[in-house]
């Protein structure tokens, strides 16, 4: 019997399950990405800059704040005391759908509003599905009272209800274009996971081409809808992934012949927020074979 509250609200997730997440610990390899980074010298009135930008529907950058992570949460662990105020951000260090939040909430600099609590789906406390989320799965957010799921659901809501740099455009055009290229994420990640048992370059051609021609819409910036924002975290864990497996799998570069893609991947790289949330290539290189080649 699951014990909940009549005051916490569970949100329906179907994002990331414990058969989907490396066995091997993410800890030790993660916090050494964790430098600080200081926003660049490139205006002389910065309160003039970020309203601005804001204006015009673009992200001012943010100084990364360092953190240091602590080991994921097991069945061995006890829990946080739940519901006590506290907002809490439950993730896998290793998997992309609970990355997304990771890193919207890094970039909107809320380190101290939101506390990181990692969980080890391999190896689940009872209390999480028990006592947090019945779903048992991540990412989920515990924030007044409710817990709510969904990675797409939870960067929307994180950036509409925090404080912090907006991640989606003011002016329609691009808030149009910009929830079509969200909505398109299921599409591409679905297209590419199931093209690793088949022709994978084939239908790697297919979606890193919607991508590359995505990127030619707005010309003033590197990202999606020009500046960063919500469409490149939406995208950049499974990118990251796919860039990895591809390239040493079946020696597939997916930057090549797609200037547009391989700028934003560059510059992407380049945000600490995002930096401090990767994922060791190597570890996800062997997941991948395991779950998709060692099957065949």
């Amino acid at each position: 019997m699951h014990h909940r509250s009549p005051t916490h609200t569970f949100v329906t997730a179907r994002d990331f399950t414990p058969s989907q997440q490396s066995t091997h610990s993410a800890y030790k390899r993660i916090t050494h990405f964790g430098r600080r980074q200081h926003c660049a010298p490139d205006s002389h009135c910065p309160k003039r800059k970020t309203t601005l930008n804001l204006l015009q529907g673009k992200a001012p950058k943010m100084a990364y704040k360092h953190e240091d992570l602590s080991p994921p949460l097991d069945s061995t662990s006890s829990p946080p005391p739940l519901f006590d105020g506290t907002t809490r951000l439950y993730v896998s260090y290793t998997c992309p759908f609970a990355q997304r939040v990771w890193i919207t909430r890094n970039y909107k600099g809320l380190q101290d509003k939101i506390k990181l609590v990692p969980i080890n789906l391999q190896n689940r406390p009872a209390w999480y599905k028990e006592k947090v989320y019945p779903e048992n799965k991540v990412p989920s957010l515990e924030h007044n009272g409710k817990v709510i799921g969904e990675s797409l659901d939870l960067i929307k809501y994180v950036d509409s209800n925090f404080e912090g740099p907006s991640l989606f455009p003011t002016d329609s055009e691009r808030r149009k274009f910009g929830e079509e290229l969200i909505t398109y994420t299921d599409t591409f990640t679905r297209a590419l996971y199931s093209s690793f048992k088949g022709d994978a370059a084939k239908e790697a051609d297919a979606q890193f081409d919607y991508l590359e021609n995505a990127l030619k819409k707005f010309d003033d910036g590197p990202f999606f809808l020009g500046q960063f924002s919500l469409v490149d975290i939406a995208y950049i864990p499974f990118v990251e992934r796919f860039q990895v497996f591809l390239s040493e799998v079946i020696k597939y570069d997916i930057t090549a012949g797609r200037p547009k893609l391989a700028a934003w991947f560059e510059e992407i790289n380049k945000i600490e927020a995002y930096k401090v949330t990767k994922t060791d290539p190597k570890e996800l290189v062997e997941f991948y074979k395991k779950r998709f080649l060692d099957q065949q």
